[in-house]
């Protein structure tokens, strides 16, 4: 239950820092003025202007990264009272203090809250979670896409590359190679898509893989934990479909 109110002087944070990718981590409290309407990324902000822990003695300031600041860029990602989200929409007035602050732990740590999502991206980069082009004259309109199919498209173009379900996934981790929920349902994606279909079988394929879809362990946590609500899930039991079918292709060499 939150127990910050309007009435609190202070907002007690417990803030999990590292120095450096190869050093240990540490913990370090911090107290700030209480504001209306404050939210972590604001909290953090102040830490920053003000780099003095709660003890009084002076620190470095802590590191993290963000961007727009309204849930679309996915940079502020880390873990917050133990779940995995975005710091802009984490609201201080409903989080139990002191509020627990830790940088993802899926991906290394660069410094404090900022991590490396060099996985996440080299599994998009894999899968070819792009439309290819041929030259940069201008191809025209292209194809159109059914309104049905565009609905649900859309839904998946919310990605924000934010990393959060790799971090909620028990499948990714630095024992694996499992190549996460995101490009999963970044393959469905494109593959619906009436030009990105031309490499539907490419992409197929490298699910088939070792790391790809076979790594799911059909946990769901990656659904639930999404930001954006995308459908997770139901791409990767479609995907799972997919592969199937494109298994028996390759069988029977059609």
């Amino acid at each position: 239950m939150a127990q910050t109110t309007a009435s609190s002087k202070n907002v007690k944070f417990r803030i999990t820092r590292q120095d450096s990718p190869e050093s240990k981590s540490y913990t370090e409290d911090f107290e700030i003025p209480y504001r209306p309407g404050m939210n972590v990324i604001s909290a953090l902000m102040e830490i920053q202007r003000n780099p003095s822990n709660a003890q009084g003695k002076d620190t470095s300031p802590v590191c993290w990264e963000a961007n727009c600041l309204e849930e679309v860029c996915g940079a502020c990602s880390m873990v917050i009272n133990g779940k995995p989200r975005q710091a802009c929409a984490a609201l201080v007035d409903k989080l139990e203090q002191p509020i627990k602050i830790e940088p993802m732990k899926t991906f290394p740590v660069v410094r404090d809250l900022v991590i490396d999502r060099s996985r996440m991206f080299n599994a998009l980069k894999k899968v070819k979670a792009w439309i290819p082009i041929d030259g940069t004259y201008d191809l025209g309109p292209g194809p159109r896409m059914p309104e049905k199919k565009r609905q649900w498209a859309y839904e998946l173009s919310k990605c924000m590359t934010c990393g959060v379900c790799l971090e909620a996934c028990p499948n990714v981790n630095e024992k694996t190679d499992f190549i996460g929920p995101a490009a999963i349902s970044q393959v469905r994606l494109f593959n619906a898509h009436p030009t990105g279909e031309m490499n539907k079988e490419e992409r197929l394929e490298t699910l088939m893989q070792d790391g790809g879809i076979e790594g799911c362990g059909n946990s769901q946590n990656c659904v639930r934990s999404c930001p954006k609500g995308i459908p997770l899930t139901t791409s990767i039991a479609e995907m799972n479909k997919d592969t199937t079918k494109q298994l028996f292709k390759r069988w029977l060499g059609v």
